[in-house]
């Protein structure tokens, strides 16, 4: 099993951040065209169409033990759960809102790799979780009574992302990335298909439009490609140090919502990503510090 690996975890992280909102944008614009089932179809139909030929050609082991089909099994539940969840809080909240709302998740997560996992998290790390969880605050600036219902959607993805990703993190060093997201594209397929015809049994499944495919694919390569990266990070570096990375999200949420949709934040809104940015480069700053460290002599 490899080392843990921080630095290089959080580099595959920032992958991650990077890569999702454009996901979560492509989502956002084919949502009122293409019904939510066909959106989850699509997603894991592709991520097991791209990476079983990957898992094949490079002779990588789909084969697993009891405890891992089952882990694999939750996490591909958790997976869709919370995809599911994002998805439609789009089709009702801008990007940024939506994913600033969900950012209470690396706290949650934070907090459950130090109580259930026994990880080791100091006060510098904990500190600027604690400040980038007060970005968002200053990044959403929530208003329930104007949004309704839809805005506690966002607070299911950071419950069930948190669980995801400590379950990620459980298998993480017994299972190669390609291996275990081609797993679990063929395990979400052959859940949500069956859920999608049995939704509609007089049409099964509706074809996109033509002008929708391009979309969906990239949806699909996206996706796959960016949970590909987070399996990667949270193979060399523990939940806890990555936690805080993640708040990057948001400013390139930002960035991609006014490109795409022309959303723009206000000032409070621009000195809370302000703060994320600098709660996470304040990460990388620390375990490079821990990393050239040597320990102290017994």
């Amino acid at each position: 099993m490899p080392h843990d690996r921080p630095l290089l975890g959080i580099l595959l992280m920032l992958g991650f951040c990077v890569l999702a909102p454009l996901g979560d944008s492509i989502a956002k614009l084919v949502g009122d065209r293409v019904p939510l089932d066909h959106l989850l179809v699509i997603r894991f139909a592709f991520q097991a169409s791209i990476l079983l030929p990957v898992v094949w050609l490079t002779h990588r082991p789909l084969a697993m033990s009891p405890r891992l089909i089952r882990l694999t099994a939750i996490r591909t539940v958790l997976h869709i759960a919370g995809i599911g969840c994002m998805f439609t809080a789009l089709r009702y909240l801008p990007i940024a809102d939506a994913i600033a709302i969900a950012f209470v998740m690396p706290f949650i997560m934070l907090l459950l790799g130090k109580y259930v996992l026994g990880e080791e998290v100091g006060p510098h790390r904990l500190s600027a979780s604690i400040i980038g969880f007060l970005g968002t605050l200053l990044v959403i600036q929530p208003n329930f009574a104007a949004v309704g219902a839809p805005a506690l959607l966002p607070l299911a993805v950071a419950v069930i992302f948190a669980l995801f990703m400590l379950v990620t993190r459980q298998m993480a060093k017994e299972v190669d990335p390609i291996s275990l997201q081609a797993m679990s594209g063929l395990m979400g397929s052959a859940v949500l298909i069956p859920v999608a015809l049995f939704l509609r049994p007089d049409t099964g499944l509706i074809p996109p439009s033509p002008a929708d495919w391009p979309l969906l694919i990239a949806l699909g390569t996206l996706g796959t490609l960016a949970h590909l990266l987070m399996t990667w990070s949270l193979r060399f570096a523990p939940a806890a140090t990555l936690a805080p990375m993640q708040y990057l999200e948001i400013p390139f949420a930002t960035l991609i919502g006014w490109a795409i949709f022309n959303d723009l934040p206000n000032g409070l809104a621009s000195a809370g990503i302000a703060v994320t940015i600098g709660a996470g480069l304040y990460v990388i700053a620390r375990e490079r510090h821990v990393a050239v460290t040597p320990p102290p002599a017994p």
